[in-house]
């Protein structure tokens, strides 16, 4: 494969985000579109579906090499979780509304999440929440930024010092024993925070946050978020420690890698 084109995909990327807000901007003045559920019974609006199109085809323009892994309108063939997937060294994966729940009651917590993976690797995210007027761009080995200004995680390392923040936790609540470890560390923390969504993420980028546990997500929705992590000077794992991949779908991140440790080991019942 040639050189990667990070600084052409990073541009892509945001005037993808800029054409995405400019739909929802749209959708929200008009105050009226249908409503439906997928199979998981989680909601999708027209806006969603109409984000993802302005989406794909800026993408599609600049990098017509790439595949591209949609939350809404389907996926490039060989994606999915099909093995034919490694034939495709690019991918684009987009969530256009990630928190559509959100959006659909009125709320601000919603934003467009798009990330681009080269050979396995996520190199590559940006997250632009709209509402907030907010966008977190990160590339792999050139840092992160939210709304051009470099950030750094915090420097906390001990869980007694941490702000937490959780998101959809249901699965974790149905683990009696998962369940105790987490309030264990709950009790630890110094502050208590339930932002979800991107918030909690831009929030861990530049040091707001210290923790945060999700036990109910999947990758579209974290993989720009991770690399933004990443570039950070954080850490983000699943809840068992495991590396984020396709698969995933819970997410322990942490602004240190000490800080990252010691909770883990607590939420998986080996803390010393």
């Amino acid at each position: 494969m040639s050189a990667l084109p990070l600084e052409l995909a990073r541009v892509a990327a945001c005037h993808a985000a800029d054409d995405a807000a400019g739909v929802i901007s749209g959708y929200l003045a008009r105050g009226d579109w249908q409503v439906s559920h997928k199979a998981d019974a989680s909601p999708v609006t027209e806006a969603d579906i109409a984000c993802e199109q302005v989406i794909h085809a800026q993408l599609s323009e600049a990098l017509p090499q790439a595949a591209f892994y949609g939350e809404e309108t389907g996926h490039s063939p060989g994606e999915a979780g099909d093995k034919r997937r490694d034939r495709h060294q690019l991918v684009w994966l987009v969530d256009p509304i990630d928190g559509t729940k959100s959006f659909v009651r009125g709320m601000p917590y919603y934003s467009t999440q798009i990330a681009l993976e080269a050979d396995g690797e996520l190199v590559l995210g940006v997250s632009h929440a709209p509402a907030f007027k907010e966008r977190l761009v990160a590339v792999r080995g050139g840092g992160v930024t939210i709304d051009g200004e470099a950030v750094t995680s915090s420097a906390v390392t001990s869980i007694d010092e941490a702000f937490l923040s959780s998101g959809n936790l249901v699965s974790l609540a149905r683990n009696p024993e998962a369940w105790q470890r987490y309030a264990q560390l709950v009790s630890r923390v110094v502050r208590t925070r339930g932002y979800g969504d991107f918030r909690h993420y831009h929030q861990l980028c530049c040091g707001q946050t210290d923790l945060i546990v999700e036990s109910d997500l999947n990758i579209l929705d974290i993989a720009a978020l991770t690399v933004g992590v990443r570039e950070a000077g954080g850490v983000i794992t699943s809840l068992d420690g495991e590396p984020i991949d396709r698969n995933t779908r819970s997410v322990l991140a942490a602004g240190t890698a000490e800080l990252h440790s010691e909770a883990l080991a607590l939420l998986s019942g080996s803390e010393a």
